[in-house]
């Protein structure tokens, strides 16, 4: 792979919630770096995997309810650690958990996690990260086989191991969220995760007391029933990554295989869940 880069800058309105569902839809796409900007975001595709035609199917660019313009530019050798030093806040959770990149002063928090700020997705400022923080602070993980499903920074994973988790498997399908999991995992101790490169595929023959997986909600519809036949009794699944419209679905098909709603958070219309299976 090359080090150019393309680099999309978009103008967005309404900005909050225009911004997380493009970086959504770009984040299946070859996007792989994403930084707010005062009028929206940009985005970032390598070259070697950017084509005219990226933005074809982005359904958010055509909705009317969002006025979105944007520039793009060829962009070479970009320092993601110095962009995100000009942008990146340390963020905290309930009073109990902070999250910091390594640039940012330590704090007495209970837990105290050190992710390298490389993405936006996955560091703890998106609110689905942030609810699955919260469900995270309430649940005994003491002993606990955990999965973290789309593990992205493996943020959730490590707080799990910092509550007393072990083992704990972290799946994620990007390369370099799998790179950056086994990195981040390094930098906070934690010597009872181990990270996957993949999809549901890798769950044959596993059981676990706890799964996390925060993707989006086609994923995880498609994906339930992998989950819950890895789900031993009286397990716990928490479930994020879409909207509150999407509850309905969901709750359907959790329900329907067997599991027990228990509790919900929201934050700015998206939603996190956990079930329990009997």
């Amino acid at each position: 792979m090359s080090n150019i880069y393309i680099g999309y800058h978009f103008t967005i309105e309404p900005i909050e919630l225009g911004s997380e569902i493009l970086i959504a839809e770009l984040g299946e796409k070859a996007f792989e770096s994403f930084i707010e900007t005062e009028t929206g975001i940009s985005a970032y595709v390598q070259k070697d995997l950017w084509s005219e035609t990226i933005l074809e199917d982005i359904q958010i660019l055509d909705n009317p309810e969002f006025k979105i313009n944007y520039t793009f530019e060829e962009i070479e050798q970009v320092n993601w650690n110095e962009e995100w030093e000009k942008n990146f806040e340390a963020i905290e959770v309930d009073g109990k958990c902070h999250v910091r990149a390594p640039f940012h002063e330590k704090t007495n928090a209970e837990y105290d996690i050190v992710i390298e700020p490389k993405m936006s997705f996955g560091t703890g400022h998106h609110e689905t990260t942030h609810m699955m923080i919260q469900h995270i602070l309430e649940t005994d993980f003491t002993n606990k086989k955990t999965l973290d499903m789309g593990c992205g920074t493996a943020i959730l994973a490590i707080l799990a191991e910092m509550k007393g988790a072990q083992p704990i498997d972290a799946i994620d399908i990007d390369n370099w969220c799998y790179l950056n999991s086994i990195e981040n995992a390094e930098r906070n101790n934690c010597n009872h995760i181990s990270v996957y490169e993949g999809d549901a595929s890798l769950l044959v023959d596993k059981k676990y007391d706890i799964i996390i997986a925060n993707i989006n909600r086609n994923i995880l519809l498609n994906d339930m029933q992998h989950y819950v036949n890895c789900l031993n009794e009286n397990g716990i699944l928490f479930l994020s990554g879409f909207y509150t419209e999407d509850i309905p679905v969901i709750s359907e098909s959790c329900i329907a295989k067997g599991l027990t709603y228990e509790k919900q958070f929201e934050k700015n219309n998206w939603v996190a869940l956990r079930f329990k299976k009997q």
